[in-house]
């Protein structure tokens, strides 16, 4: 048995030049962290008693005899991919909601590829990780997504992460003390909306005709490097603040869809007892509210929003991980079944190779 476990993030700023159709042709960048909320997978190899050879466990239960009929599209798509051919179960359990903004649908890929690569004795790199959960995310399943939510995953912290338009991705940790991310994490507040949304639903009505949106794309990426000086040069981090919400108020203008009444009056009352800037996160239209509000000014803050769920975090550095391994169970359970059942078992097939192409 294996258990992975992957980090949700928080992007700050940057957000909408990720996408491959903005980057490929004028390159992209992000200020992003990932925070301590996760996202588990555990997956094991099924024994052969049985009726069903691959069990899926999420918000709902799957119990098939084939691949082609396992509903969740990452899954059965991840699974293909790897050509696992034994029987198979995997559960998952995450600790925020989906659909919120978190980028918890490329965690649940890069944490269950993570899984399934340990399941075989294999362990990728973080860059493999990422490189194959934007394949499988952009590529397989055709979603529209961007490319900073995997890499996010993969390795955790907070990063300026840079996409070239030859497909090549740059991880590059922020320098920045201890003190500096404690005083940073201090003045941000999370709150859940809980308005469920699609992200490539919402995505789809931005992230296509990029070149109408060139203004807007190349000042978010003006902004990720105007907020890494602000962090990096020890000014007062309220003008990082007051980045988010510029930041907040271009993105709105790239499509009716990334907000709505409801979001701006949530934000609105939030400015209104101090915040200083936020922010939906994700590709917007729900989900999860980021604020930036100053120490003094937080009970305020949440006495106003009382109505929505407020969600402490704390940044992490380690990204996506396997927390549990058990594999010389499962080859002991496996040769027991071998010596005392009829049963025909396949033979792992030899592992995919590492992607050459780029993001």
């Amino acid at each position: 048995m294996i258990i992975s476990r992957t980090p949700y993030r928080i992007s700050f700023l940057g957000g909408g030049t990720d996408y491959p159709t903005w980057y490929r042709q004028r390159g992209g960048c992000v200020l992003a962290a990932t925070i301590n909320k996760y996202c588990y997978i555990t997956v094991r190899y099924l024994p052969p008693f049985f009726e069903h050879r691959i069990r899926v466990v999420y918000s709902k239960v799957e119990s098939c005899q084939s691949l082609d009929e396992i509903e969740h599209p990452a899954v059965r798509e991840v699974v293909r991919y790897l050509d696992l051919r034994r029987g198979i179960e995997i559960h998952h359990d995450g600790d925020l909601p989906a659909r919120s903004g978190m980028g918890s649908s490329s965690a649940f890929t890069v944490g269950l590829l993570h899984a399934l690569y340990a399941l075989r004795g294999f362990m990728p790199s973080r860059q493999q990780l990422a490189r194959e959960g934007i394949y499988l995310e952009q590529e397989r399943l055709r979603e529209t997504v961007g490319s900073q939510d995997q890499v996010m995953a993969a390795h955790g912290g907070f990063n300026h992460v840079r996409f070239q338009p030859s497909g090549e991705v740059e991880v590059l940790p922020l320098p920045l003390s201890r003190s500096r991310l404690d005083a940073l994490n201090s003045h941000l507040m999370l709150f859940y909306t809980g308005i469920k949304r699609t992200a490539s639903n919402v995505a789809d009505t931005y992230a296509h005709d990029m070149d109408r949106k060139e203004k807007q794309l190349n000042y978010l990426m003006q902004l990720v490097q105007e907020g890494i000086n602000v962090l990096n040069s020890g000014q007062d981090l309220l003008q990082f603040g007051r980045l988010l919400h510029e930041s907040w108020q271009v993105k709105r203008s790239l499509s009716s869809s990334i907000s709505n009444q409801q979001v701006g009056e949530i934000y609105q009352e939030a400015l209104a007892a101090g915040a200083i800037g936020g922010k939906l996160l994700g590709a917007g239209g729900g989900g999860f509210l980021l604020l930036f509000v100053h120490p003094s000014n937080a009970a305020r803050v949440r006495e106003k929003l009382s109505k929505l769920i407020h969600v402490p975090f704390k940044f992490e550095f380690v990204g996506s991980q396997v927390i549990f391994c058990d594999r010389e169970e499962d080859f002991a359970e496996l040769d027991e079944i071998r010596s005392h059942s009829a049963v025909k078992f396949q033979e792992l097939t030899t592992l995919p190779s590492v992607l050459s192409k780029g993001a």
